[in-house]
């Protein structure tokens, strides 16, 4: 990262992500358990990072800030990064820490245990808020940040940094990621995410993330908690049941899923998030950008990979054209 913590020449991104990268290491065989597989493939990982690339897919220009080992793993972030078109000067080596790397199982529809190798520590929490550019972080269109980026030091620090110098402009989201793993205490998460509740206009979350945040679990509720906690926009997904997107401004949508049939559900949440930024980007009302983010994330349900995976706009217009 820039020892600056100002790039004034810096161009304004669509986008800019910051928190978790790492290698995806995902079994070309689906139903088979992980000691029987016998053939991986490797994709560039992270949801922050996803995010950057399914919103980049879709023509926005994006950027990552994070961090990686100094190993042949960082040199394949990089490598992957450029290739999809995200941004890569603010992602950064760590010489202590090795490149995260996840695998999975995959036992469609509803099945796909994670397996994070992140220990003794990920090189993305050490993203140092000195470093941050945080020019750059005002003029992005939209700054997305993660729960992931607030469980330990330096890492928080930054994030909440990185939120407070940006001061609500523009779009600032706030995805809930509530990894149970990367915590010792819920309770010591739900203060740091209240924290965050307060800096942010957007809130994502599943209904566990939702519950985390703001202890509430029925749909409506976690939707106006979040509204009261400081947000603008709450979107809250259920599943099976669709996605809630309450603004506080009185409106709201509630649209049902995409059928697909489901191969790797890994993915289909980072589709939806860099769908939602393309849809605030592009000033649509709250339900246009509900569905186009559900038939993203519907797409990448359908097939093995997470970051190749994501869509070009023309095949989401198509699934969204089918109704």
């Amino acid at each position: 990262m820039a020892e600056s913590a100002e790039s004034p020449d810096t161009d304004a991104f669509d986008l800019i992500t910051m928190g978790r990268v790492g290698v995806d290491v995902y079994p070309l065989q689906t139903g088979v358990p992980l000691p029987q597989v016998e053939s991986f493939g490797k994709f560039l990982g992270g949801s922050p990072t996803n995010v950057a690339v399914a919103a980049a897919r879709l023509g926005h220009s994006s950027a990552v800030i994070t961090r990686t080992g100094a190993d042949p793993f960082g040199t394949y972030v990089h490598q992957a990064l450029k290739e999809f078109g995200v941004d890569d000067r603010w992602v950064t080596p760590v010489d202590a820490y090795p490149t995260p790397v996840t695998f999975c199982e995959i036992f469609p529809p509803d099945d796909f245990p994670l397996y994070f190798y992140r220990q003794p520590k990920a090189p993305d929490l050490e993203i140092r808020s000195g470093e941050l550019d945080l020019g750059a972080v005002r003029r992005a269109r939209v700054f997305w940040v993660t729960g992931t980026g607030l469980c330990a030091e330096p890492s928080r620090t930054a994030t909440l940094a990185a939120l407070e110098a940006r001061a609500k402009s523009g779009v600032t989201v706030f995805d809930l990621d509530w990894r149970p793993v990367f915590w010792g205490d819920p309770a010591e998460a739900r203060a740091l995410y209240a924290e965050a509740l307060r800096h942010v206009t957007v809130a994502v979350g599943n209904l566990d993330e939702c519950e985390i945040a703001t202890g509430m679990r029925e749909p409506r509720a976690c939707a106006e908690a979040l509204l009261a906690a400081g947000v603008e926009l709450a979107v809250v997904k259920q599943g099976p049941a669709g996605v809630l997107a309450v603004h506080r401004d009185g409106g709201s949508a509630e649209v049902p899923p995409v059928p697909v049939e489901v191969v790797n559900g890994l993915g289909a949440g980072d589709a939806f998030g860099g769908a939602l930024c393309h849809g605030l980007l592009s000033g649509w009302e709250l339900e246009r950008t509900m569905r186009y983010a559900n038939a993203a994330g519907a797409i990448v349900a359908s097939r093995l990979a997470c970051s190749a995976a994501m869509p070009t706009a023309a095949e989401v217009e198509t699934v969204v054209g089918r109704g």
